[in-house]
């Protein structure tokens, strides 16, 4: 809890010093929210690598999330509640932007759910909004309650546990198997069926921005895996994206990634690109990933968001 509040003062501090860069600021503060094995910064490395220096840049008060590496929507929910509750008392506002990039749009869903009167918006990046077929294979690989899931758990709940130690938050609680199946289709489709808004009433569709809980909800993602030669991430995701038979960032489909308003799941941005890791590299004949936020956010201006 120290760290989260001193992390919302350095927010704070640097505003002052980026702000002017816009002639018109957000009138909300944005948060953005991490993935399944993310982190807010990492050995001084960012998540959203820049990304929230230009959020400044156009006259937004931004803070980076702290919630566990590994686990499911609603813990990683229930913690992101406590620090938008730290946000809307520092800055004293009474709302928040929430961002959230893969299962980190899950979990900015729930909070939405949960207390739309804190919330103004919803934008979901590369967010696993219709299940993800990657994870439905992982999962069906191996035997619920075997000797392999129980291993393999353990290394994937150890590699959470290094990141959070190494980003700072070595008591955060891990389950890499509950993050596993809030990430599969059926886990998502029960996750959709409490927490509707936004969600598109048909695979694919696109809805309206404005839902009904009063939240506006956008998203947008890419569909492509292998993006950069010079991008030591892009074999993985290629090969992750030979289990798909539909277009996808190498771990979710484009239509799976659509909630509210669809900006665009056409992108040629894999995984990581989206969040403008690594460090920057990406599809050099492609749209830059600090674009698409700096254009939001604009977006969200006009909104009086």
């Amino acid at each position: 809890m120290k760290r989260y509040i001193f992390s919302l003062i350095i927010g704070i501090s640097s505003l002052c010093c980026t702000a002017a860069h816009s002639s018109e600021e957000l009138e909300y503060p944005v948060v953005l929210v991490h993935g399944l094995f993310g982190f807010d910064n990492l050995l001084g490395v960012d998540y959203f690598y820049r990304v929230p220096s230009v959020i400044r840049q156009e006259g937004g008060n931004v803070y980076v999330a702290e919630v566990s590496s590994a686990h499911n929507s609603e813990l990683r929910g229930e913690q992101l509640l406590e620090q938008v509750a730290l946000v809307r008392a520092i800055t004293g506002k009474d709302k928040v932007n929430l961002i959230g990039h893969s299962q980190g749009a899950q979990t900015i869903r729930y909070v939405a759910s949960v207390k739309p009167q804190w919330v103004a918006s919803v934008t979901s990046i590369g967010g696993v909004n219709w299940g993800s077929r990657f994870a439905d294979v992982v999962r069906g690989s191996v035997d619920t309650g075997s000797f392999s899931e129980q291993f393999l758990a353990s290394l994937a709940n150890d590699l959470a546990g290094l990141i959070d130690l190494l980003s700072g938050k070595p008591s955060a609680p891990k389950d890499a198997l509950e993050a596993l199946s809030a990430l599969t289709t059926q886990g998502t489709l029960a996750f959709n069926q409490k927490y509707p808004e936004g969600v598109p009433s048909t695979y694919c569709a696109n809805s309206s921005a404005l839902a009904s809980n009063g939240v506006y909800y956008f998203s947008w993602s890419g569909s492509k895996a292998w993006t950069n030669v010079f991008d030591p991430a892009d074999n993985a995701l290629a090969l992750f994206s030979q289990v798909f038979d539909e277009p996808n960032d190498g771990l979710v489909s484009a239509c799976s990634s659509n909630l509210g308003q669809v900006i665009g799941n056409h992108f040629k941005m894999n995984h990581l690109d989206q969040v403008n890791q690594t460090i920057g590299i990406h599809h050099l004949f492609e749209t830059d990933p600090l674009t698409l936020y700096r254009q939001h956010i604009r977006r969200l201006k006009d909104l009086n968001l």
